[in-house]
Formats: structure tokens, sequence, C-alpha cells
């Protein structure tokens, strides 16, 4: 069995590939102009939260990991904002922005949680 890292056993990890693999979805109905404009941004922004937890899980200092959790935390936020961009533009249905944002909503407590254990352990 091959060996499993640290950042594969983070349910916040787990998840946001879930999520990421929904980003891909809903911007495939994005107009075609947009794919190396919104759709490329989005999806970007999104594989950037599970590298980051990834990344971050192998950090050695607490206040490394801290970070890394931040900039996942960060990337989901700019998702949110660019979901609710592609809304205002009606590339993306308000059941889709909703369902998104629900989404979005659980991962950033999982991801707040993680760094904020992490800046206990600074403290």
């Amino acid at each position: 069995m091959a060996h499993v890292y640290s950042f594969e056993k983070l349910n916040a990890w787990k998840e946001s590939r879930i999520w990421v693999t929904w980003v891909y979805k809903v911007t495939t109905d994005f107009p075609a102009d947009e794919k190396f404009g919104l759709i490329s941004q989005i999806r970007r922004a999104a594989v950037s939260v599970v590298s980051n937890l990834a990344e971050g899980s192998a950090r050695k200092s607490a206040k490394d990991q801290a970070h890394f959790y931040q900039m996942a935390y960060s990337s989901l936020i700019e998702v949110l904002n660019q979901l609710i961009i592609s809304n205002d533009l009606s590339f993306l249905s308000n059941d889709k922005l909703s369902e998104g944002r629900i989404l979005i909503e659980n991962l950033t407590s999982k991801v707040a949680a993680l760094r904020n254990a992490q800046l206990n352990k600074v403290s």
C-alpha cells in the first residue's frame, strides 16, 4: 500500500477535492470566450485551495502551517467573489450560486479551524 501523507487525512482537503470537481463542472457551462478569463481564474483559485492545504500540512512550524491554511481560506473567498460576479453576468444560476456558497461556507469553517488550531500552538 502507498504511503498516505498527512494532508490526505485532512477532512478539509478531502472535501475541497470534491468541491474542486463541482467548480470544474459548473464552469463548463460558461461562455467559451471566458475560457481564459473567469473560467481559468475560478479554476486556478479552486485548485489553490487544495494545494495550499497540502503544502501547509508539510510545513514544520505551526506558524507556517497557519499561513498556508490562511492562503487556502483566502482562495475560497476569491472563488466566492468570482461566482458572485459570474452570477451577475448570468453565467451562473442563482441556484448554483447558492449551492456554491453553502459548499464554501462549509469549507471556510473547516479551513479556519485548521488555521486557528495552528495559531493557538504559536501563542
